[in-house]
């Protein structure tokens, strides 16, 4: 079965065991894939990323509805 996987940088999760830090410095600010048997198990997100990612996200939610 194909998967899709929305970053250009990914680690198997043997990798990313062994040195989870250099996942994070590998997608050099972005995320990385990390993968299980070849599948996307999960998106290691840098902390900045995932802050810009919650503040963008949220800041509509929480803006007055026009009208």
């Amino acid at each position: 079965m194909a998967h899709r996987v929305l970053t250009e940088t990914v680690v198997s999760i043997s990798e990313h065991k062994k040195n989870p830090m250099a996942t994070v410095a590998a997608g050099e600010g972005m995320a990385v894939a990390v993968l299980n048997r070849n599948e996307p198990a999960f998106y290691c997100v840098p902390a900045r990323a995932y802050e810009e990612l919650w503040w963008t996200t949220w800041s509509w939610a929480a803006s007055p509805m026009p009208g």
